[in-house]
């Protein structure tokens, strides 16, 4: 049965997976934001998270002159997966981890081997 939470719980839980981020990692960031949505794209109505960007590993330039990334936490789909709290708690952590990864050019397949596919 799926988790029922408010957007202000859920966003709670996304800023606390955030801060968890060690600082000399997230001191690396640059121009992210991070926005929680209800509901993915249309056409991956599964999707848990998502970043739109340039990772860090293929820019050139100054990226403080650019839009910033986005990476999108998408509440719905991961409180339908989740059957407690704590499971909430644990895949927007495992999501927002994920997604950061992505920044720095991680990709899909290497992130599944470290357990945050």
């Amino acid at each position: 049965m799926p988790v029922e939470m408010g957007s202000v719980e859920f966003d709670a839980l996304v800023d606390r997976a955030l801060d968890a981020i060690p600082d000399e990692i997230t001191s690396l960031v640059r121009n992210v934001v991070v926005l929680v949505e209800d509901e993915p794209p249309a056409d991956d109505p599964d999707l848990l998270g998502l970043y739109d960007g340039i990772a860090l590993t293929e820019r050139w330039g100054d990226p403080m002159m650019d839009l910033p990334d986005r990476i999108f936490i998408f509440r719905n789909p991961l409180l339908d997966m989740c059957e407690s709290v704590q499971e909430v708690e644990d895949e927007v952590r495992i999501t927002v981890v994920h997604e950061v990864a992505h920044h720095f050019g991680i990709d899909d397949a290497r992130l599944h081997d470290l357990g945050y596919g």
